[in-house]
Protein backbone atom coordinates (compact mmCIF):
# COMPACT_ATOMS: atom_id res chain seq x y z
CA UNK A 1 0.00 0.00 0.00
CA UNK A 2 2.80 2.40 0.90
CA UNK A 3 4.59 1.73 -2.38
CA UNK A 4 1.43 2.42 -4.34
CA UNK A 5 0.83 5.69 -2.50
CA UNK A 6 4.45 6.69 -3.10
CA UNK A 7 4.09 6.01 -6.84
CA UNK A 8 0.86 8.03 -6.97
CA UNK A 9 2.31 11.03 -5.08
CA UNK A 10 5.63 10.91 -6.94
CA UNK A 11 3.93 10.68 -10.33
CA UNK A 12 1.55 13.50 -9.46
CA UNK A 13 4.47 15.62 -8.24
CA UNK A 14 6.50 15.13 -11.42
CA UNK A 15 3.50 15.56 -13.74
CA UNK A 16 2.23 18.73 -12.09
CA UNK A 17 5.78 20.16 -11.89
CA UNK A 18 6.14 19.63 -15.63
CA UNK A 19 2.77 21.30 -16.19
CA UNK A 20 3.97 24.34 -14.20
CA UNK A 21 6.77 24.90 -16.70
CA UNK A 22 5.26 23.65 -19.95
CA UNK A 23 1.50 24.02 -19.74
CA UNK A 24 -0.18 22.94 -23.00
CA UNK A 25 -3.67 23.78 -21.71
CA UNK A 26 -3.29 27.50 -21.15
CA UNK A 27 -0.75 30.29 -21.40
CA UNK A 28 -2.24 31.98 -18.37
CA UNK A 29 0.28 32.12 -15.48
CA UNK A 30 -2.51 31.57 -12.95
CA UNK A 31 -3.00 28.02 -14.30
CA UNK A 32 0.71 27.38 -13.81
CA UNK A 33 0.39 28.65 -10.24
CA UNK A 34 -2.48 26.24 -9.62
CA UNK A 35 -0.37 23.36 -10.92
CA UNK A 36 2.33 24.53 -8.50
CA UNK A 37 -0.21 24.20 -5.68
CA UNK A 38 -0.87 20.63 -6.82
CA UNK A 39 2.87 19.97 -6.79
CA UNK A 40 3.20 21.26 -3.24
CA UNK A 41 0.24 19.26 -1.97
CA UNK A 42 1.59 16.05 -3.50
CA UNK A 43 5.00 16.76 -1.94
CA UNK A 44 3.26 17.03 1.42
CA UNK A 45 1.78 13.60 0.73
CA UNK A 46 5.34 12.32 0.30
CA UNK A 47 6.25 13.90 3.64
CA UNK A 48 3.33 12.05 5.27
CA UNK A 49 4.63 8.78 3.84
CA UNK A 50 8.03 9.55 5.38
CA UNK A 51 6.41 10.14 8.77
CA UNK A 52 7.26 13.85 8.81
CA UNK A 53 3.78 15.10 9.67
CA UNK A 54 4.95 18.53 10.81
CA UNK A 55 6.72 19.17 7.52
CA UNK A 56 3.65 17.98 5.62
CA UNK A 57 1.45 20.43 7.52
CA UNK A 58 3.94 23.26 7.02
CA UNK A 59 4.15 22.41 3.31
CA UNK A 60 0.40 22.80 2.93
CA UNK A 61 -0.13 25.78 5.25
CA UNK A 62 2.90 27.87 4.38
CA UNK A 63 3.80 26.97 0.83
CA UNK A 64 0.53 25.86 -0.74
CA UNK A 65 -1.35 28.49 1.24
CA UNK A 66 0.54 31.66 2.04
CA UNK A 67 3.33 31.61 -0.55
CA UNK A 68 0.94 30.76 -3.38
CA UNK A 69 -1.36 33.61 -2.35
CA UNK A 70 1.68 35.88 -2.59
CA UNK A 71 2.58 34.43 -6.01
CA UNK A 72 -0.95 34.94 -7.28
CA UNK A 73 -0.97 38.48 -5.92
CA UNK A 74 2.26 39.23 -7.77
CA UNK A 75 1.02 37.60 -10.98
CA UNK A 76 -2.19 39.62 -10.90
CA UNK A 77 -0.46 42.82 -9.81
CA UNK A 78 2.13 42.81 -12.56
CA UNK A 79 1.09 43.55 -16.08
CA UNK A 80 3.12 40.89 -17.88
CA UNK A 81 2.75 42.54 -21.27
CA UNK A 82 4.07 45.83 -19.90
CA UNK A 83 6.97 44.07 -18.18
CA UNK A 84 7.96 42.48 -21.49
CA UNK A 85 8.19 45.92 -23.14
CA UNK A 86 10.60 47.32 -20.58
CA UNK A 87 14.19 47.74 -21.67
CA UNK A 88 17.03 45.94 -19.94
CA UNK A 89 19.11 48.31 -17.88
CA UNK A 90 22.75 47.21 -17.84
CA UNK A 91 23.41 48.77 -14.45
CA UNK A 92 20.56 46.87 -12.84
CA UNK A 93 21.69 43.67 -14.57
CA UNK A 94 25.24 44.11 -13.24
CA UNK A 95 23.96 44.87 -9.73
CA UNK A 96 21.69 41.81 -9.85
CA UNK A 97 24.56 39.55 -10.91
CA UNK A 98 26.77 40.98 -8.15
CA UNK A 99 24.01 40.44 -5.57
CA UNK A 100 23.47 36.85 -6.63
CA UNK A 101 27.23 36.26 -6.52
CA UNK A 102 27.48 37.75 -3.03
CA UNK A 103 24.56 35.63 -1.80
CA UNK A 104 26.20 32.55 -3.31
CA UNK A 105 29.51 33.29 -1.55
CA UNK A 106 27.79 33.85 1.80
CA UNK A 107 25.80 30.65 1.40
CA UNK A 108 28.91 28.69 0.38
CA UNK A 109 30.89 29.91 3.39
CA UNK A 110 27.95 29.12 5.64
CA UNK A 111 27.77 25.58 4.31
CA UNK A 112 31.52 25.10 4.67
CA UNK A 113 31.53 26.32 8.25
CA UNK A 114 28.42 24.33 9.16
CA UNK A 115 29.42 21.03 7.61
CA UNK A 116 33.12 21.45 8.36
CA UNK A 117 32.43 21.66 12.09
CA UNK A 118 29.74 18.99 11.91
CA UNK A 119 32.01 16.49 10.18
CA UNK A 120 34.77 17.08 12.73
CA UNK A 121 32.33 16.64 15.61
CA UNK A 122 30.90 13.50 14.00
CA UNK A 123 34.39 11.99 13.70
CA UNK A 124 35.12 12.74 17.37
CA UNK A 125 31.78 11.28 18.44
CA UNK A 126 32.34 8.16 16.35
CA UNK A 127 35.78 7.69 17.90
CA UNK A 128 34.34 7.92 21.40
CA UNK A 129 31.39 5.64 20.45
CA UNK A 130 28.92 8.24 21.71
CA UNK A 131 26.78 8.55 18.59
CA UNK A 132 23.47 10.22 19.39
CA UNK A 133 20.29 8.80 17.83
CA UNK A 134 17.71 11.40 16.81
CA UNK A 135 14.12 10.87 15.80
CA UNK A 136 13.87 11.78 12.13
CA UNK A 137 10.89 13.92 11.20
CA UNK A 138 10.07 15.08 14.71
CA UNK A 139 9.60 18.72 15.52
CA UNK A 140 12.37 18.62 18.11
CA UNK A 141 14.91 17.20 15.63
CA UNK A 142 13.87 19.79 13.05
CA UNK A 143 14.28 22.65 15.53
CA UNK A 144 17.66 21.41 16.66
CA UNK A 145 18.83 20.98 13.06
CA UNK A 146 17.70 24.48 12.12
CA UNK A 147 18.63 26.54 15.16
CA UNK A 148 21.34 24.77 17.15
CA UNK A 149 24.45 26.80 17.74
CA UNK A 150 27.03 24.18 16.88
CA UNK A 151 25.87 22.96 13.44
CA UNK A 152 22.60 24.74 12.79
CA UNK A 153 21.27 26.55 9.80
CA UNK A 154 20.66 29.93 11.39
CA UNK A 155 22.62 31.86 8.78
CA UNK A 156 20.99 30.21 5.71
CA UNK A 157 17.59 30.68 7.38
CA UNK A 158 18.27 34.41 7.75
CA UNK A 159 19.63 34.62 4.20
CA UNK A 160 16.36 33.19 2.88
CA UNK A 161 14.38 35.76 4.87
CA UNK A 162 16.49 38.61 3.45
CA UNK A 163 16.11 37.17 -0.05
CA UNK A 164 12.32 37.10 0.34
CA UNK A 165 12.37 40.71 1.57
CA UNK A 166 14.45 41.77 -1.44
CA UNK A 167 12.04 39.93 -3.75
CA UNK A 168 9.06 41.74 -2.24
CA UNK A 169 10.77 45.12 -2.62
CA UNK A 170 11.63 44.22 -6.22
CA UNK A 171 8.02 43.36 -6.97
CA UNK A 172 6.86 46.63 -5.50
CA UNK A 173 9.35 48.54 -7.64
CA UNK A 174 8.36 46.59 -10.76
CA UNK A 175 4.67 47.12 -10.21
CA UNK A 176 4.74 50.85 -9.79
CA UNK A 177 3.71 52.92 -12.75
CA UNK A 178 6.30 55.16 -14.29
CA UNK A 179 5.31 58.85 -14.49
CA UNK A 180 4.67 60.07 -18.02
Amino acid sequence: MEGTLFNIFAGLTVLSALLVVANPFSRNPVTSAMFLVTTMISISGLFVLLGAYFLAAVQILVYAGAVMVLFLFVIMLLDLREAARRKLNLVSLAMGIMAVGALFLVYKSSLESTYGEASQQHEVAADNAQVEVKAVGSTRALGQALFSGDNGFILPFEIVSILLLVAMVGVILLSRKEPR
